[in-house]
């Protein structure tokens, strides 16, 4: 018979990169880890995960149980959550996915208000520009910039958020100002590598005429961590294209330019992504994304 705690393991592994985290998240050996998953296995005569490269994944059929047993231990764990509400305590676990950057720079600080707030509740952040679409059910909230891969999760706009085109003044100096998109072709162009989008692909709309004018750029350097091509940027290397919460401060103080102000890109708002409809969410996921949302409108990128 399949327990909670073999539900609870399997959501843990999903979430986890190797056994070997997945250990230290229950505080015990990786081996014991091991053992315990053989065990699951050989009680329902299935292999439950993949282990490659020191890598753990689940199989197809570990992923279809997981899928379809998570919610007996989120009902479990809300069922605790309700008992804890009536002592007037907010306690349990809060898991949360967010981008490096962004997550590095207003999420992180976020949650450890959220955790002043709330001392009985313990806090998860895993940090990536790569999330793994077929384990979002282990998170609680995912946050999320850019291009939205699943329209069956459910979204909540945290803040609004456009994209821009912008160069070192520098840059500009040396190389000219480009009028139109088809001028970026004869510039350097940096690129970030991130979320599987098509990145050299960018797509303007002309404000005036309203058409769509898309280039195909060849970026003389890319690069998958944000930080790095702000930097070749502001060092005067090229062009980047960047969200409005990344660069508002470098384009306030002068450091980066704003170009092609006749043409708009389109927006990357910053939602936050769960599986669960506003009914079925916990409390602590309301009361976080209530935080959240309350935090973020005002932009704060723009007074940092």
């Amino acid at each position: 018979m399949i327990t909670s705690e073999d539900l609870r393991l399997l959501r843990t592994i999903a979430s986890k990169k190797t056994l070997a985290e997945t250990a230290r998240a229950f505080n015990v050996t990786p081996s014991s880890i091991s053992q315990k998953v053989q065990q699951l296995e050989k009680k329902l005569n299935y292999k439950l995960i993949d282990r490659q490269a020191r890598k753990a994944r689940l199989t197809e059929e570990g992923d279809y149980l997981l899928k379809n047993g998570v919610q007996i231990v989120n009902d479990l764990d809300n069922l605790n959550e309700l008992i804890n509400r009536k002592r007037g305590e907010i306690s349990g676990k809060i898991k949360v996915l967010a981008p490096l950057g962004f997550g590095n720079d207003y999420i992180a600080p976020l949650l450890a208000k959220f955790k002043r707030m709330y001392p009985s509740l313990r806090v998860e952040l895993e940090l990536s520009d790569q999330p793994d679409w077929s384990s979002l059910n282990v998170w609680d909230l995912m946050i999320y910039i850019g291009e939205l891969k699943d329209s069956s999760l459910h979204l909540s706009v945290l803040a609004r958020n456009q994209r821009f085109l912008c160069a070192s003044p520098e840059y500009l100096e040396k190389n000219g100002m480009p009028k139109t998109p088809a001028d970026l072709q004869k510039h350097n162009c940096i690129a970030l590598r991130e979320n599987k989008e098509d990145v050299t692909m960018w797509r303007f709309i002309n404000i005036q005429s309203k058409k769509n004018e898309s280039i195909r750029i060849v970026p003389h350097l890319s690069c998958n961590e944000g930080r790095v091509v702000k930097d070749w940027a502001i060092s005067g290397m090229g062009i980047i294209l960047r969200s409005e919460w990344d660069v508002a401060r470098e384009i306030n103080n002068g450091k980066l330019q704003r170009l092609l102000p006749n043409y708009e890109l389109a927006n990357a708002d910053i939602v936050a992504l769960s599986n669960t409809t506003q009914k079925n969410r916990s409390e602590k996921v309301i009361k976080l994304l209530d935080m959240l949302k309350d935090e973020l409108k005002t932009k704060p990128w723009y007074s940092a």
